[in-house]
This record gives structure tokens, C-alpha cells and sequence, in this order.
């Protein structure tokens, strides 16, 4: 019986074996061009859970693809067959033209066992149309308005705690007292709860934000495996959120759903425009419109999705944006002193008034942060699926459904082609005159199209917020462990500083 046993386990292995050698081969045996030689298991992405972020493996292979003068080439992420362009103008294809083709992002979610996996990022298809369409209108600028006075309320706090805190050290670690900062705004806006991550950094709210973005071993597991066999994946449950961590949101939400409508409780936040969807299926003044979008409400599961997305999307990339910003402003002194000085002016020709469209109009801003995201864009890569086969346009190769498509965004953003001298922090690549020069899809921090990131007007206004407060009251600039050149930390799918980021500050 025991050799029995052994037997078919060594079948099954054997059939696994030759199915993942089989894989490896995929992109080659259709003729299609693609990275030699990829690794049994570990395919062309071995380093990426153990030595090296992501952005450096996918830049390697763009500039390797683009030295070959491929528009687009086949690799292997583990076990998946990829495709990854290098052409911006398929980019645009992909992103824009194709959309009908190109909607989803091919990412596992399973809301039926996983429910917080359930939200905008990662739906697919009708489901996500359908959210995509109720959502929209709680991110129009008249919203962002409505937040505004919210997030300045925080940004005063947190001024105050830099204050205090300079009394005390004159070098601080950003990495950590940003994500403070935007632990703070996204508690506010999205539950109408006071986290005070700032006086209390062991807060529930800062601890879980930061479990999403660790990159388990176990996790990644059953991401490949289930990427790979989305059905049995979905038929098995698996789930992708980790139980302390859904128990944390769903409990959550629960109690601030139900205390809101038991008391009739009325905000200028997302919780309440969120309600507002559960409750009417749409938000109260789009009632007369000709046209509804959908009868239902959002079930109390959706609703827990989407604060759940909104939370670690704020979150992790607002604080990441102006953590990467303030090092390269405390690396060049003269462009953060520039900086200051435009923000003060454009405040003394508002009548001494920082506000909404002082915060969102001003260029200069506009061009600092925008460098930031193209040298640090919080997703180093987009990612999207055909739901059919694909002729890839100007050639005769097929591409089947469900093929995972990668657009190297930091590679894109880091291409001399596009960006010369691209490690050199320079916002003047983003006046008019450069910008209207470059291909306008070499420059995607937030994706194009209509499936970009629905949460861009938020995620820029609380970065800016954030920078505008701390710019006018100290002046950044390097200390002692502050690195020539940063590297990313491995373990972490957003780009973030390995060791933090410690830099002197001085009052203004």
C-alpha cells in the first residue's frame, strides 16, 4: 500500500514538473519573442521575493526586450506565462483603444469567500463596471472640497507634533511619521474616527494598514497558484486577506455603519457618501438624474471593500509620494527653497489662505510631485488581462485570453529615451513645453484610461497638503544616515525606502 502511495506521488510530481517545464516554454513554442532561459519555478522573476523589488527585475528585462527592439516580449513571473511592452503607443493601446478587451487586471479576488477582496482595484468585468460607474462621483473635485477642511484640520495636528518633536531630536524618520500623517487623513474621511496615530503609533489603524503591504511568502503562494487556476482557487476559498486582518475592517465598519444610522449621523466624508450608495444605490443628489446606473445598494460586504481599498491605497502611497519627495528636496536644496517660495507667494496672493484650489492650481507643486512619481511611482508595474484572444496590432502574434500583461511603469519612467539623465531629480521635466515633447504614455503613475485610479484627486490632495504644511514651517536636509541612493525594500509590492528615511529638520 505504501508503494502505492509513493507511486502516485511521484506521478504527480512528475506531471507537475513536466507541466512547469512545459510553461516555461510557452511563449517560445508560439513563436513569439521572449526572454531566454527561464528558471524551473522561479521563471525570469527569481530574485523579486528575496533580493530584489520588483522595479529593478522588470526594469532588467524591459531594457534587455528594448535593446532587442521588441515593442512587447514574453517572460515568465514564476510559473505565468507574461507579456511585457515597451512601446508606449501599445501601452496606449492596451490602456485606452483596446479597453473594451483590456478591462481587467487578471488579479485573483473571491468576494464571495474573501469579501475584502471584493473591491474596485481588483473586480473584473460587469461587477466592476457596474462599482466603477457608483463610485465615480464621490471622487469629483466638489467632493474633494468637501474633505478638504477635514484633511487641514489633520495636517494642523501633525504640524503641531513636528513642532513638539523638534524640540526634542533634530533628525526625524519620515517613512514612519508620514504614514502617521495619512493613517490620520484616511481614518477621518473614510470612517469619521479619530485614529491620533500620531500620539499613539501602536494604533490598530497604522498596524494593519502596514500587514496589507508585506509580502508573505505564504501569501505570494497562493497568489501564484491561484493566479494560475482561478477556478479551483475560487471553488477551494482561498482567501488572500489574512483573518486578524478582515475580522479588524469588517468589525469596523460594521460598528460605524450601524452607529451612523442609528443616530442619523451626517459627514462631509466617504463613509457618508458610501452610505448613501448602500442605502439608495446611488448618491442623494444624482436622484433626478435621467439615467440610473443601478437599483441596488451596496451590500454591507462592497461597502466594507471599498473603505477597506480606499484606506490602504491613501494610506501607503500618499505617505510613500511625500516620504520620496522630501529626500530628494532635502538632496536639492535649491529646488525645495524654490518650492517654498512659490508656495509662499501664491498663499500671500490668496489673501494668506491655503485652499482647495490654491492646493490643487499651483505649478510648481504640481511639478515637484510629479517628478517624485515619475522617479518613485507607488505601482512599479500595471497589470491587465484580454478576456479574448488578442492579435497584438502591426503583427501576427496571438496573444490568448487571460494572458497577464505587464506595463513596466518605473522602467518607463526611468528610460533615458524619455527621461535623460533619469536618477536626476528634476521637476522642469514637467513644464508644458517638456511634457507636449514626450509620448503622454510614458508617464503613468496612476494609471490611463478608464479603469486609472479612481482615488488620484485624493491621493494628490493629501500630498500636498501634507508637503505644504511641513515646506512652510522646516527646512529638510540630509543627516548623517541619510543615503547617497535609496533602495527599495524588497518585501513591500509598493516602492518604500529600505531602512527608512532620517533626515534633519530645522523650524522656519
Amino acid at each position: 500500500m505504501l508503494s502505492l502511495v509513493f507511486a502516485i506521488v511521484a506521478l504527480l510530481l512528475t506531471a507537475a514538473a513536466l507541466y512547469i517545464h512545459r510553461r516555461g516554454r510557452f511563449w517560445s513554442d508560439r513563436g513569439i519573442p521572449c526572454a531566454p532561459n527561464p528558471e524551473f519555478l522561479f521563471g525570469h522573476v527569481r530574485d523579486q521575493l528575496t533580493k530584489r523589488h520588483a522595479s529593478y527585475v522588470h526594469q532588467d528585462l524591459y531594457r534587455q526586450f528594448k535593446a532587442r527592439g521588441e515593442s512587447f516580449a514574453g517572460y515568465s513571473f514564476f510559473s505565468v506565462p507574461a507579456i511585457m511592452t515597451v512601446d508606449p503607443e501599445l501601452v496606449k493601446t492596451i490602456l485606452v483603444r483596446d479597453f473594451g478587451i483590456f478591462h481587467d487586471r487578471g488579479i485573483f479576488n473571491n468576494p464571495k469567500d474573501d469579501p475584502l477582496s471584493g473591491h474596485l482595484f481588483l473586480l473584473e468585468g460587469l461587477q466592476w463596471k457596474v462599482l466603477r460607474q457608483m463610485l465615480s462621483p464621490t471622487f469629483t473635485s466638489g467632493r474633494m472640497k468637501m474633505m478638504f477642511g477635514a484633511i487641514m484640520e489633520v495636517a494642523e495636528k501633525f504640524r503641531q507634533f513636528m513642532v513638539e518633536n523638534r524640540g526634542r531630536e533634530p533628525v526625524i524618520e519620515m517613512k514612519e511619521v508620514l504614514a502617521m500623517f495619512t493613517t490620520d487623513v484616511i481614518g477621518t474621511c473614510a470612517f469619521g474616527i479619530e485614529c491620533n496615530t500620531l500620539n499613539n503609533p501602536d494604533s490598530d489603524f497604522l498596524k494593519y494598514g502596514k500587514m496589507v503591504f508585506e509580502q508573505k511568502l505564504s501569501i505570494m503562494a497562493k497568489f501564484i497558484f491561484a493566479s494560475l487556476f482561478k477556478d479551483l482557487g475560487r471553488a477551494l476559498g482561498i482567501k488572500l486577506v489574512e483573518a486578524d486582518l478582515e475580522n479588524f475592517f469588517m468589525g469596523l465598519v460594521r460598528e460605524t455603519v450601524e452607529f451612523r444610522e442609528k443616530n442619523n449621523v451626517q459627514r462631509n466624508d466617504f463613509m457618508n457618501l458610501l452610505l448613501q450608495l448602500k442605502n439608495k444605490g446611488r448618491l442623494l443628489d444624482q436622484l433626478d438624474e435621467g439615467e440610473l446606473i443601478e437599483s441596488r445598494g451596496l451590500t454591507m460586504d462592497e461597502l466594507a471593500a471599498q473603505c477597506f481599498v480606499f484606506f490602504i491605497a491613501g494610506f501607503e502611497t500618499s505617505s510613500t509620494t511625500m516620504n520620496f519627495c522630501l529626500y530628494e528636496l532635502a538632496k536639492n536644496p535649491d529646488i525645495q527653497e524654490k518650492l517654498r517660495v512659490e508656495i509662499e507667494k501664491a498663499i500671500a496672493s490668496n489673501d494668506g489662505q491655503v485652499t482647495y484650489d490654491l492646493v490643487m492650481g499651483h505649478r510648481y507643486l504640481d511639478n515637484v510631485v510629479n517628478e517624485t512619481l515619475r522617479k518613485y511611482p507607488p505601482l512599479e508595474s500595471l497589470n491587465r488581462v484580454p478576456i479574448s484572444d488578442y492579435t497584438v496590432p502591426g503583427t501576427q502574434h496571438v496573444l490568448p485570453k487571460q494572458t497577464m500583461i505587464t506595463i513596466p511603469v518605473y522602467a518607463m519612467h526611468h528610460d533615458p529615451e524619455y527621461y535623460p539623465d533619469p536618477e536626476r531629480f528634476d521637476p522642469d521635466r514637467f513644464i508644458p513645453e517638456a511634457v507636449q515633447a514626450r509620448h503622454p504614455y510614458t508617464f503613468i503613475p496612476f494609471g490611463e484610461g478608464p479603469r486609472n485610479c479612481i482615488g488620484m484627486r485624493f491621493g494628490v490632495m493629501q500630498t500636498k497638503i501634507g508637503l505644504i504644511t511641513l515646506l512652510r514651517n522646516f527646512r529638510f536636509s540630509p543627516s548623517s544616515k541619510t543615503p547617497e541612493r535609496l533602495v527599495f525594500e524588497v518585501k513591500s509590492f509598493v516602492l518604500s525606502p529600505k531602512g527608512g528615511n532620517y533626515l534633519k529638520f530645522d523650524k522656519i
